[in-house]
């Protein structure tokens, strides 16, 4: 009787080590087969392997629990419930959004930044206002904005909502005039002018100049108007100004410029040549008078702009005359102080035709330009 035995011996990928032993019994090639029986053997070293890997596999499972996947959306509520959830949050304790710790944070970083700004702003604005003062501007004179070249300007101005109007335009007449609203703007510019108490209302000390400011005021006076020389002729309320007769007065004032004092013509070589042939004949009568003393003023001047202008415009009488005295000058802020003023009459001015105006100040420190109006001011009248 015999028998064979196979041994077979296989290795798997998992280093395991499989032993099979296959035992057959039989005689010859007609030997029935047993059936097989399989051993697993296995090894310390294989034991301590799939250990390690199943310690690996639990830990990489555990990994991928704790990760936070960033691109997935979070959880939120709508309506009432989300906004109430985000006015208190229960579980983060979260008030809109932030922890207390957050808003304490974020509380005295803003707290230290606004005071910083509000400390450097009023810094800042202590330094301008060491600039300033109460009796005088900062810069006067050429280095001020308004410069050393004094404007000049008229009255009765167009109403308000034609503020950028110079046209003055009414109906003359005593049945269908419309020169009411006219006479009264004026008449309410010159209520100061009127007013006899109105610088010593103000503590000022007021000293009567003459007619023509011809005697100066001495330090700290200023010149009175001189209320009989100004309102004179057609130029007075009783007679509404001229405008019911359609000869209307014209006030003509130099505008205020702080500590500007004129430089007045001394000889009539100092005149420019386009002066006015007017103002040259006044000049010289003034010396012939032996009264050389009224030349020291500066010379106002009303005349039309074109030729056509000039012959519709007709004669113009001045009050109190054609200019005002140097001792109404310098301004200085003075208490009680009124810009000296003319009243321009126009004696016999065309009717229903427009005549373009110009009026000018004239002096050796004054110069003139049309477009920027220094030394000089632009009107229409239109008299229906």
């Amino acid at each position: 009787m015999g028998s064979a035995t196979n041994i077979s011996t296989g290795y798997t990928t998992e280093n395991r080590v499989e032993i099979t032993i296959n035992m057959a019994g039989g005689e010859g090639t007609n030997d029935k087969k047993e059936p097989k029986e399989e051993t697993k053997v296995e090894t310390k070293a294989e034991t301590k392997v799939e250990a390690k890997i199943d310690g690996k596999d639990k830990k990489e499972k555990k990994d991928e629990q704790k990760e936070f996947k960033f691109a997935a959306k979070a959880d939120s509520k709508k309506g009432m419930e989300g906004f109430m959830l985000f006015l208190w949050n229960p579980e983060t304790k979260e008030f809109l959004g932030r922890t207390g710790m957050s808003w304490l944070k974020i509380g005295v970083f803003y707290l230290i930044y606004y005071a910083f700004l509000a400390g450097f702003f009023m810094l800042m604005l202590l330094a301008f206002f060491q600039t300033l003062h109460d009796d005088k501007p900062a810069w006067d004179s050429s280095n001020g904005i308004i410069g050393d070249n004094p404007g000049v300007g008229f009255r009765p101005m167009p109403p308000n909502k034609q503020i950028e109007s110079t046209l003055i335009w009414f109906r003359h007449g005593s049945h269908n005039g419309n020169w009411e609203p006219w006479v009264k703007r004026l008449e309410d510019h010159m209520t100061d002018y009127k007013n006899e108490t109105y610088a010593a209302d103000l503590g000022a000390h007021s000293v009567e100049c003459g007619d023509r400011g011809q005697i100066a005021p001495g330090e700290g006076g200023v010149c009175k108007i001189d209320q009989d020389a100004l309102f004179k002729g057609r130029c007075k309320n009783e007679t509404s100004y001229g405008f019911k007769e359609g000869k209307p007065c014209i006030l003509i004032k130099l505008n205020k410029i702080f500590n500007w004092i004129p430089e007045p013509y001394e000889t009539l070589e100092q005149m420019p040549e386009d002066i006015p042939q007017t103002i040259k004949d006044a000049f010289q009568k003034n010396i012939d008078d032996k009264a050389p003393e009224l030349n020291k003023r500066v010379w106002l001047e009303c005349e039309g702009e074109n030729p056509a202008d000039k012959e519709n415009l007709g004669k113009v009488n001045y009050y109190p005359d054609r200019g005002v005295g140097v001792n109404f000058f310098p301004y200085t802020n003075q208490k009680g102080y009124l810009s000296p003023v003319v009243f321009a009459e126009l004696e016999n001015p065309e009717k229903s035709v427009m005549i373009a105006i110009e009026c000018k100040a004239w002096a050796q420190n004054i110069d003139h330009d049309s477009m920027e109006r220094k030394g000089l001011t632009h009107f229409e009248l239109m008299i229906d």
